[in-house]
């Protein structure tokens, strides 16, 4: 989800619910501590350079139980963050408190609510870095030859 996306989203929403990937939901009293953009220069295992921007939300939920997020406020953080931060259209990655560490998730909306997505890793390289690409066969054009175990047949 991009920063144009999620203030569409919430502009004409009047609570802010957001679920975590198990179904359970961010305790409404959450607050967002962050609105940033990381950057990430780096290069992959095939030697090529990259840079990687995203905004970066932090969700916390202290003991602050009187307090709600509206919608609108949080528009005017994102806001205040474009401007402040020159952050452009970027694609939003939400960090929260996980049982040991801090977990990273992408953000979808779904049925009028924000949902926090599993990332997953991956070879950015895979031509160059020697892992062999998986090939799928199909084997519904395999025929049994004598011998071979057919059904009814008692060999299995």
């Amino acid at each position: 989800m991009r920063l144009t996306e999620i203030k569409s989203f919430l502009a004409p929403l009047d609570t802010l619910l957001i679920n975590l990937p198990d179904g359970t939901r961010v305790p409404a009293h959450f607050h967002v501590t962050e609105v940033g953009k990381v950057t990430k220069n780096f290069i992959d295992c095939g030697g090529t350079l990259r840079d990687e921007s995203v905004a970066n939300f932090q969700l916390w939920s202290a003991n602050d139980y009187d307090h709600r997020l509206h919608p609108g406020k949080l528009i005017s953080i994102i806001e205040l963050a474009e401007n402040k931060l020159g952050l452009g259209d970027l694609e939003i990655e939400v960090e929260y408190q996980g049982e040991d560490s801090i977990v990273k998730y992408d953000l979808e909306a779904r049925d009028g609510e924000l949902h926090l997505v599993g990332k997953a890793t991956a070879c950015l390289a895979m031509d160059a870095c020697g892992i062999p690409e998986k090939k799928s066969v199909d084997l519904s054009n395999l025929v049994a030859t004598g011998g071979g175990c057919t059904p009814g047949g008692g060999c299995c």
